[in-house]
């Protein structure tokens, strides 16, 4: 039997393909599977699959008379609102302002680039460590003639607004350089064709940059608004959920249900619930970007 060479070109193919594939699967879809499955269950994971009760959507309508639960979506919510629109609009004036008007651009970007790509083990100890009571940013505070500065990760009204100013200062740098990447495809012609016409700098920013960038902003919009549902790190390290329930966010209560309270039926359901939320809003973004994204 003569095999065709279609036929090796497409075995080798799959060849390659097959590992990443095989891992894919075992470590995602079935993952992603079973915990839909698990969902519909009260199951303590301890006590083995024996232990597994069907319940239907008792999970799933229990969570909404759960305070905690409440609480870490309007949680979510107050940071993704506090952290994707400010990182957005400084990175976008800090990209303009270095492509255009400062010198070793390399050297600054890979500076504001650097804390996106640490540790956030190490970043969340060190903002930790600046935010105590004799930490740097308290005692900068002090001496500017405020008494009583605030307690910061023990206070309920600070600790969210301190997580949101690290991770706006974390995120910064990857934002920044995403727009200058944006910037520097748009055409010169423009701004040219602007200057004739006697525009200013705001003129062409406004006009020209902003829907040139629309795209970009449009990627960075979404990238960001889902990243800000799956914060987890620096409330784990900074903060555990407190002071209370004041930093409590989604991902961090379903940890808490599936491996402090061992309700892994109710943690699956919160993150299908999850799951549910960030595709509705990724999907309404979709169906309005033709409104303002401008594909150049």
């Amino acid at each position: 039997m003569k095999v065709s060479r279609r036929f090796k070109e497409n075995l080798i193919a799959y060849f390659f393909i097959g590992p990443n594939f095989i891992g894919f699967t075992t470590f995602i879809i079935l993952p992603v599977i079973l915990t839909l499955v698990v969902s519909f269950t009260e199951w303590q994971f301890t006590a083995g699959l024996k232990g597994m009760k069907f319940i239907g959507l008792k999970n799933y309508i229990d969570m909404w008379k759960d305070d905690w639960f409440i609480s870490s979506i309007k949680n979510n919510l107050y940071y993704t609102l506090g952290t994707v629109p400010v990182t957005m609009v400084l990175a976008l004036l800090s990209a303009v302002a270095l492509n255009k008007y400062v010198f070793g651009k390399n050297i600054i970007r890979l500076m504001f680039f650097l804390p996106y790509i640490s540790n956030i083990v190490v970043v969340s100890t060190v903002w930790f460590i600046m935010y105590a009571d004799t930490g740097p940013i308290t005692k900068l505070i002090e001496q500017l003639g405020v008494k009583n500065p605030p307690y910061w990760l023990a206070d309920v009204k600070w600790a969210m607004p301190a997580i949101i100013l690290m991770t706006v200062w974390m995120n910064l740098g990857y934002t920044m350089v995403i727009y200058l990447a944006g910037l520097q495809n748009i055409p010169n012609d423009l701004y040219e064709a602007c200057e004739i016409d006697g525009a200013n700098a705001i003129q062409k920013f406004r006009h020209i940059t902003i829907p040139a960038l629309s795209p970009t902003t449009f990627f960075i919009l979404i990238t960001s608004i889902i990243n800000s549902f799956k914060v987890f790190g620096q409330i784990n390290i900074m903060t555990q959920g407190g002071p209370g329930t004041s930093t409590t966010v989604l991902v961090y209560y379903i940890y808490q249900a599936a491996f402090k309270f061992w309700k892994i039926g109710y943690a699956s359901a919160i993150s299908w619930v999850l799951f549910i939320i960030i595709f509705t809003i990724t999907l309404i973004q979709w169906k309005g970007q033709k409104k303002w994204v401008n594909y150049m």
